[in-house]
């Protein structure tokens, strides 16, 4: 099950379940839009892994599947990698 975290590790920006705006690689770092779009090659700076958008959970599953709470920023913000 995904984790749903929920902020970007760039910007820290609030990406709530139902956003739009959240972008995932195949170990769940998980950004915004505007930060991925400014990665190079729009890749994870994790792991190099594509990054594309998180499904959305269906507001009825989230109280027995919330998402997490865990929020994972990088200390520099990205800043380093723009």
């Amino acid at each position: 099950m995904l984790q749903l975290r929920p902020s970007c590790e760039c910007c820290d920006r609030d990406l709530p379940p139902d956003s739009l705006d959240a972008v995932i690689c195949s170990f769940e770092c998980t950004f915004c839009v505007d930060c991925r779009d400014r990665l190079p090659g729009q890749r994870c700076p994790n792991c190099g892994g594509e990054l594309v958008r998180r499904p959305i959970r269906p507001a009825g599953k989230l109280a027995a599947n919330p998402p997490s709470s865990l929020r994972a920023v990088k200390s520099d913000g990205c800043a380093s990698l723009f």
